[in-house]
């Protein structure tokens, strides 16, 4: 004992700690400080990690840090050595359940963490996802294939092109159901550009990722993956959607339209909200329940449209106060041919920024206004401003998201560079992106504190 495999990541003072009570990495213990007790397993560091704190996973799942400096002991209760490899059982096949397609991009969705660098390392063959989530085999026989292995912000148009053409593949095979697993942070770009590049689909593709990775208690990819693949199979909802949690608890999880879809919170496993409208359905392993009537439902046939293009010098704005016009300049000089503005209000933008914008109207650019407020339409025609920026060019993208309508543009811009025929095809509908009113419950922002919703908190959530 004592060689360098035995403080896998340690370093410094929590090292130096680690040796003086004779612990190792795997390591059952005890570790006493001014604080409190804890008992748990020593982890193993990250290579990036800090020196200053020793990692414990505790009985109940929980992974903790603890500050070197304030360990005043350390007792040894054993010793293991932690397995956390996925296990990998034959999926079974029954000739009577549907066909569904897991395509992997990346993201945690079924996991296991690699303590020597911190990375999450992701199951994907169909015999490791049964092996760590059983239950998918009441519901399909499932088969998978890794498109890509990128963390969420390195997807992008090649990757939506691909997925849209490997869909495409399968929809012409006779699947029954598709589900993509995609990291979180810009799932709901890639939802938007599927709306896009796959029209017409005749089964459900479902979105689906994960908050929190397979190691932790707390871990939503477990029942995200039941969830998304009993829409995939069973579902009628024949629309690209997204499927996350609904409420923080377990209770049920949402399919949201693509379109119309966001993460709103950084960590919370209920971060995806639709905006602006109420989302598709709920789903649990009992049942799926529609929530709205006005969805795209299965057929029998393999009429799908696949339309993988996208024009990559597009780009989004978001307004600033004293925003100077040499940034829209500076696109222009630079051959974007699309800028999104996610303006204040109703869509606006300082004046000092309309000869910027005359500029770019002519130099062929097509400029499109969207809110930054997420809720609501762009209205330029109530005020001034709006009238003058319209005068300049600019183009009013109904409610479109700024994502979404970033999204749509590079697709239009790929199809044609006439920009009355990308007026045309951004200010169509086609997956529900621009809607014809807001529903009144469309915009629900609850404000903790007050008695009203202290009340139905305490009532209705656990």
């Amino acid at each position: 004992m004592g060689g360098v495999n035995d403080y896998k990541g340690y370093r410094g003072n929590a090292l130096q700690v680690i040796k003086k009570y004779n612990a190792y990495v795997w390591s059952d213990v005890e570790v006493l400080t001014g604080e409190g007790t804890y008992k748990g397993l020593i982890l193993p560091r990250s290579e990036t990690a800090d020196e200053f704190h020793i990692v414990l996973k505790l009985p109940i799942g929980y992974n903790i840090g603890i500050n070197a400096d304030k360990v005043t002991d350390i007792k040894i209760i054993g010793r293991k050595e932690a397995n956390y490899n996925i296990p990998e059982k034959e999926f079974p096949y029954d000739a009577g359940r549907p066909r569904v397609k897991l395509f992997g991009t990346g993201g945690t969705i079924a996991s296991r963490l690699d303590y020597r660098t911190g990375a999450v390392i992701p199951a994907f063959s169909p015999g490791e996802l049964y092996g760590s989530v059983p239950e998918l085999a009441d519901y399909c026989n499932l088969e998978t294939e890794k498109l890509y292995g990128e963390f969420s912000e390195n997807i992008g148009p090649k990757h939506w092109k691909g997925i849209a053409k490997a869909i495409g593949e399968e929809i012409e095979e006779g699947v029954h159901g598709i589900v993509i697993g995609h990291g979180t942070d810009i799932m709901h770009h890639t939802s938007a550009a599927l709306s896009f590049m796959v029209q017409n689909s005749p089964v459900p593709i479902v979105i689906v990722g994960s908050q929190r990775s397979s190691d932790r208690p707390s871990s939503d990819a477990a029942l995200n993956l039941i969830h998304s693949v009993k829409t995939a199979a069973e579902s009628d909802i024949a629309e690209v959607t997204v499927c996350m949690f609904g409420p923080t608890s377990d209770l049920y999880g949402l399919l949201h339209r693509g379109t119309r879809v966001r993460k709103m919170h950084s960590s919370y496993r209920s971060t995806f909200r639709t905006i602006g409208d109420i989302p598709i359905a709920t789903v649990s392993r009992e049942k799926i329940v529609p929530i709205r009537s006005d969805y795209k439902r299965r057929r029998d046939d393999k009429d799908v449209i696949i339309n993988p293009v996208f024009e990559e010098k597009v780009t989004i704005v978001y307004y600033y106060p004293n925003m100077q016009p040499d940034i829209i300049d500076s696109l222009v000089e630079n051959g974007y041919k699309g800028i999104v503005i996610a303006g204040t209000g109703l869509g606006h933008v300082n004046k000092p920024m309309y000869p910027a914008l005359k500029r770019a109207r002519e130099a062929g650019v097509a400029v499109y206004m969207t809110v930054q407020t997420l809720w609501g339409y762009v209205q330029m025609y109530v005020y001034e401003t709006g009238r003058e920026m319209m005068d300049l060019g600019v183009i009013p993208a109904a409610n479109m998201l700024p994502e979404v309508a970033y999204v749509k543009l590079g697709w239009a811009l790929g199809q044609t560079t006439d920009l009355d025929k990308v007026k045309e095809i951004m200010l169509t509908p086609i997956a529900g992106e621009i809607t014809e009113r807001e529903p009144s419950n469309g915009y629900l922002i609850f404000q903790g504190g007050l008695p009203e919703i202290e009340e139905m908190i305490s009532k209705n959530w656990k």
